[in-house]
């Protein structure tokens, strides 16, 4: 997968070179100085290797780190974003400036960990619905100044993206509800302000489902943590013009648990954005 596979990706290519532009700056400074006991012209060749299995993704992110410092750099990548690898796999090679390789390590690993970690959880996930009538999408939840990044691990994991930011979607939550006068108020509001954006509703109970339920303009109803009675009874009573977007704590064990759904329904997990594990990768100098 590359970045020009998601929609966002011209917003997504500019994200990735402010952020990788501010990682080098906060660890740069006004030079690495223990780079500087190698001779300036003294050139390595060097490999990152998996010290775990996992999912890759982050290729741009490391080849802009280099092309930032030192673009002569070689690289020379062995697998793509979304490729599975195993322990010990050789992910990518590179030769080039000994002093650019030293200062470009921790950087490139911190964006190739980090959303390897992402898509390899997404990936899990996606497993876990696999067959089961279910779109699990992403959150907002996300590391702050990397959300279109973690938004496209997600995707390179096989799971899909919900609203990107504030911008692109009507999310009506319990405090917008309560600050705009209801529901039905709410959702009237959006027509004036964005009338060709997608609507959502978030309901507690089933008062407020039927609210967002008898309004032609809504798009998706998400139950926020209603019981499993309570949103059985929202999947048999739900418009045809209208999907069921169920949220609240859903991890893997409650997805394992899922059956298959009659209709296709909209999972959302904050989970696989905020709570993965970085994928233990090296960078070692080899010739």
């Amino acid at each position: 997968m590359h970045i020009s596979d998601v929609p966002y990706h011209d917003r997504l290519l500019d994200h990735l070179q402010r952020s990788v532009a501010f990682a080098l700056e906060e660890d740069i400074e006004d030079g690495d100085i223990t780079a500087q006991l190698v001779p300036v012209n003294q050139t390595v060749q060097a490999q990152i290797v998996a010290k775990e299995s996992g999912v890759l993704c982050g290729q741009a992110w490391v080849n802009e780190v280099f092309a930032q410092l030192d673009a002569s750099v070689s690289l020379s990548w062995k697998l793509t974003d979304g490729d599975h690898f195993d322990a010990g796999t050789v992910l990518l090679e590179m030769s080039g400036n000994a002093r650019t390789i030293l200062t470009a390590e921790r950087s490139a690993l911190n964006f190739l960990q980090m959303l390897s970690g992402t898509a390899t959880l997404s990936n899990h996930y996606a497993h876990a619905v696999d067959g089961k009538n279910i779109d699990l999408l992403d959150t907002r939840k996300t590391i702050p100044g990397m959300r279109l990044a973690q938004k496209y691990a997600v995707k390179v994991g096989g799971c899909g993206n919900h609203r990107l930011g504030l911008y692109d979607m009507f999310l009506i939550k319990e405090n917008h509800i309560a600050a705009a006068g209801g529901i039905e108020a709410a959702v009237a509001a959006c027509e004036d302000i964005a009338p060709n954006a997608s609507i959502e509703v978030e309901v507690e109970n089933l008062e407020e489902f039927h609210a967002a339920n008898a309004l032609e303009r809504v798009d998706y109803i998400m139950l926020d943590e209603l019981s499993a009675e309570d949103t059985q009874i929202a999947l048999d009573t739900v418009s045809a013009n209208h999907q069921i977007e169920i949220s609240g704590g859903v991890d893997l064990t409650r997805l394992h648990a899922v059956q298959s759904f009659s209709q296709r329904v909209r999972i959302s997990s904050g989970l696989l954005t905020k709570a993965i594990q970085p994928i233990d990768l090296s960078l070692r100098i080899v010739g």
